[in-house]
């Protein structure tokens, strides 16, 4: 397509740009007005492009996507505004992973309501999972901001949201498209899953260290915004400033040539298009301003940001040091956070942000009145106190289904340096499965979000991909991503650990009893070939290896369920006379 000047629509002219980007598959659920960026994608499908493929619900969509970039591939998801609400687990979640393959979310908002039961702003969405936001204001911008999106994924490791607006969306426009490189692009994404692991799991230690390393970002994504062409800046009439942003940058341009006709002089002006906010030059067009007009399609996301970005008379501290506010002054320095930005408050904290001294502990009057010993906080004698993670309980049954599954993955997993395997898991205290002596999953997300997971790893290439998950949690999110394999016979094994219970919180109640799982299962359209039961027992984990190994061998999907009531909820019971 060197030098062709087709007329797209917004939507066609993003899913141009991640094709030429070289995404290797696109999810979506449909929704005016993003619709057509995935039936592009699937028309080009049946050509002989990129794998796109319609999901059972947004969110579904979204692991799918995650399932891809963990393998190592490029990958699009597209939804309108409201259906981000669907997926914001999974995309809140995103932003703390190592993302490997660029991964982009296209948002089509839908100002004036036209087929929306809300106005709700995507921007609003990047702003709290602290990611990059991209707001094209023309079908080419649409084009290159979608491509340039990939590259920024994969520089910062988070997914990147493209935010469009119903009239860009669905107006139609002749773009310069670049050569196309789609395959180049992807031969240099091949199938290659994440080396570290822990960024892709959630569990509170590696998600408190995943969350810092996101706020250590934040400088540097701001820096990119702030130096980005896009957000031009053009100092005129410095009395009167203007603040575009997305489509009103347009509609702004439009009214330019009567409005300093009027004023016999034009405005100055700066154009915002990449988020986060490009707070330098914010303050630059308004250090002199008497006013400030925001013009910005959707909420008053800018309008209510500049209160903080504009120089104030009161000091405000809090957790957002570190970083140029509102209220410094130009050319100040950068603070130190009052409070720390990634943690919870305690005394201590609070007592350091008030100025002071910290408190005596037991541990230093301790030390004060025998300094023959070393007491300090957390410590004894100088030495660490010993760690106690949490781990199953003795006799728990996920521990022989993990040791099931693990004599599978050495089976399989046989040829060095290539992704043979995958093990993608779930929310519940089958995460344990992620320490020693299992280590035998690879990714905690969300709930849900292993089935969806597995399907985008084998999507992208992973020959056996397993997808780990308890029988409440699968009920809770687990089962729109099995319709969705289901529908494309994804070649993946679902493995669902059935205690018959929600162990994790207490050993609460199932909403669904597990004698009425297999018909569930089966109501979804799964082959009933290969759906398999197995007793979680020590005494059985060399047969179950070779029955969970034949399934996974299966050129297919198949669901596997490990049965064996967990022991607190059978004591509880039994306690209960029940």
């Amino acid at each position: 397509m060197n030098n062709d000047k087709p007329a797209l629509l917004g939507d066609e002219a993003v899913a141009l740009g991640a094709i030429h980007a070289g995404i290797s598959a696109a999810y979506g659920y449909p929704g005016t007005p993003s619709t057509e960026i995935l039936q592009y994608l699937i028309d080009e499908n049946a050509k002989g492009g990129p794998l796109a493929r319609w999901c059972t619900n947004e969110k579904t969509a979204m692991e799918a996507a995650l399932g891809v970039s963990f393998a190592g591939r490029r990958t699009i998801v597209t939804m309108k505004h409201v259906g981000l609400n669907v997926a914001a687990d999974p995309f809140i979640n995103g932003a703390l992973l190592g993302i490997k393959g660029g991964l982009v979310v296209a948002v089509a908002d839908d100002p004036g309501m036209h087929s929306s039961q809300g106005e709700q702003d995507s921007r609003f969405y990047a702003f709290f999972a602290l990611v990059p936001c991209l707001e094209p204001r023309s079908q080419q911008e649409a084009y290159d901001m979608c491509r340039e999106a990939f590259d920024l994924s994969e520089r910062f490791h988070v997914p990147v949201m493209l935010r469009l607006a119903t009239r860009l969306s669905h107006a139609r426009a002749a773009i310069l498209a670049s050569p196309d490189n789609g395959k180049q692009q992807s031969a240099q994404n091949p199938c290659s899953k994440t080396e570290d692991i822990t960024r892709w799991m959630l569990l509170p230690a590696f998600a408190r260290r995943n969350y810092a390393a996101l706020i250590a970002k934040q400088k540097e994504i701001r820096l990119w915004s702030t130096a980005h062409p896009v957000n031009k800046l053009e100092l005129a009439d410095k009395s009167f400033a203007v603040i575009t942003s997305g489509l009103g940058g347009n509609y702004y341009e439009e009214n330019l040539a009567d409005l300093t006709a009027a004023r016999g002089k034009a405005p100055s002006r700066l154009h915002i298009g990449t988020y986060p906010l490009p707070e330098d030059s914010i303050r630059k067009l308004c250090e002199e301003a008497e006013e400030v007009l925001v013009i910005e399609e959707g909420q008053p996301l800018i309008e209510e940001r500049l209160r903080g970005i504009l120089p104030q008379a009161v000091k405000i501290r809090g957790r957002l040091g570190g970083q140029a506010s509102g209220n410094s002054q130009a050319g100040e320095k950068d603070t130190a956070a009052t409070i720390t930005r990634a943690g919870e408050l305690d005394p201590d904290n609070v007592r350091s942000a008030l100025g002071l001294p910290p408190r005596k502990t037991v541990l230093d009057a301790l030390s004060a009145g025998n300094p023959a010993k070393d007491f300090t906080q957390g410590t004894i004698s100088g030495k660490p106190l010993p760690q106690r993670p949490p781990q199953l309980c003795q006799g728990c049954p996920h521990a022989d289904s993990y040791e099931t599954l693990n004599k599978v993955v050495a089976a399989l997993d046989n040829t060095p340096g290539h992704p043979n395997v995958c093990v993608t898991s779930d929310i519940g205290c089958y995460s344990l499965g992620a320490t020693p002596p299992y280590s035998a999953i690879e990714s905690i997300v969300c709930m849900g979000a292993s089935v969806g997971m597995a399907r985008g790893a084998a999507d992208a290439g992973i020959p056996y991909a397993f997808a780990v998950i308890g029988d409440s949690t699968f009920i809770h999110s687990g089962i729109t991503a099995l319709i969705d394999a289901v529908e494309e016979n994804i070649p993946m094994t679902l493995i669902i650990l059935d205690n018959s219970t929600v162990a994790m919180t207490g050993c609460q109640k199932t909403a669904f009893p597990s004698e009425k799982l297999k018909s569930l299962i089966l109501g979804t359209g799964l082959d009933p070939s290969h759906y398999l039961e197995l007793e979680a027992k020590k005494q059985l984990i060399e047969e179950n290896a070779v029955k969970l190994k034949k399934e996974a061998e299966h050129h297919g999907l198949s669901v596997v369920v490990f049965k064996r009531e967990c022991l607190e909820a059978a004591r509880k019971r039994l306690k209960a006379g029940k």
